[in-house]
């Protein structure tokens, strides 16, 4: 006896055509979102919809620190009061020293006529938790666009580089830490001043600098600095320090190891850089938009074009017309003209036949 599910237990498509429906459907999701952004706006509308859930899972642990901090000795409190006193002495000194060179190259910029470089605010953040991803080095911090973060700022604190802002929320920010395999910063030597490309590395825990000549002059303990040549980073931020070179014959480039100044996955309080730099257009970008704009100009002079010799065409047909027309009367003349100089053609031709016979008989006494 064949057996069939009552009507009241039918739910409408198999379970494997309903598990290949939401598979494909997921990777159309995956590959929209990867290639186009397609699920950006959405994406920022649940990272604000869900802000409060995350606060509220994130008290237990804001709980239990802030438990940690009252515990803590007094010993401890004392030596630290101590660093931060000592700490506090030097920034100060440093602080004057740069105030005067601020002077100082403020007074030899306007003596050479040159502009001011850059103009760098900071916004200080606190860093919420890291990402759920295991595979890359990033966090999140807790302000968005709403507090003025923009996307691709420069992420620092008092030690030097953290990282750069690569997705903005409404009320969150995420960071791509230094260490990350797909962050790049342009860096230049202290000592040298030989500029090249600073990479994180799978791992996470060393830094690579690349397409450094072997002939170069690098050495181990050597400082890497900010160039500030690509515009996102001001120009002399601490970076890096180099712990191995390794050169081998067989290649064009040495293998630099780096290790990053500031401690990247430990810091809490940073500061995001909004940094505008004041330097003329590129010139290359100028001429393509000046090349485009004349195109453009030029589209539309030749649309305009057919118009104009459209109406153009009628005043012209009518100056043919009453050319043509004036000159007609003077076709008689030109007729009695060219008649005599006929008939003169026709006179000579006629003579010239009458003279081939005459050739053509023999002459008195010749040989028949």
């Amino acid at each position: 006896m064949e057996y069939s599910p009552p009507p009241l237990f039918k739910q409408g498509p198999s379970a494997l055509a309903r598990l290949i429906f939401f598979v494909v459907l997921a990777l159309a999701l995956l590959i929209s979102d990867a290639r186009f952004n397609t699920l950006e706006i959405v994406r920022g509308v649940l990272g604000a919809g869900l802000y409060p859930l995350q606060r509220a899972a994130l008290v237990p642990r804001d709980i239990f620190m802030g438990a940690a901090d009252l515990a803590v000795t007094s010993a401890n409190l004392r030596n630290e009061n101590t660093k931060l006193k000592a700490k506090n002495l030097d920034l100060s000194v440093k602080a004057g020293d740069a105030t005067q060179l601020a002077a100082e190259n403020a007074h030899l910029r306007a003596l050479l006529q040159l502009g001011s470089r850059a103009s760098t605010q900071t916004t200080p953040v606190e860093v919420q938790y890291d990402t759920r991803d295991p595979f890359t080095q990033k966090v999140v911090i807790g302000k968005g666009s709403q507090q003025g973060i923009q996307d691709g700022a420069p992420v620092v604190n008092e030690d030097g580089v953290i990282g750069q802002v690569t997705r903005v929320f409404p009320l969150q920010s995420e960071v791509t830490l230094l260490s990350d395999k797909d962050q790049a910063v342009p860096v230049q030597i202290v000592r040298t001043g030989l500029r090249s490309v600073i990479y994180g590395t799978p791992k996470g825990d060393t830094l690579d600098l690349r397409f450094v000549p072997i002939s170069a002059d690098v050495q181990t303990g050597d400082e890497l600095v900010t160039s500030g040549l690509d515009g996102i980073y001001p120009p002399g931020l601490p970076v890096a320090k180099v712990v191995r070179v390794d050169k081998q014959a067989d290649t064009a480039f040495a293998r630099v190891v780096c290790l990053p100044i500031a401690p990247v996955r430990g810091a809490r309080q940073l500061l995001v850089l909004h940094y505008e730099i004041n330097q003329p257009p590129n010139p290359e970008e100028a001429e393509e938009a000046a090349a485009a704009k004349e195109a453009k100009d030029n589209k539309g002079k030749k649309k305009a074009a057919p118009a104009k010799s459209a109406s153009a065409a009628a005043p012209a047909a009518a100056v043919a017309g009453s050319a043509s027309a004036a000159k007609k009367p003077e076709a008689p003349a030109a007729e009695k003209k060219t008649e005599p100089a006929a008939a003169k053609k026709a006179e000579k031709s006629g003579h010239a036949r009458k003279a081939e016979p005459s050739a053509a008989k023999p002459a008195p006494g010749a040989a028949p």
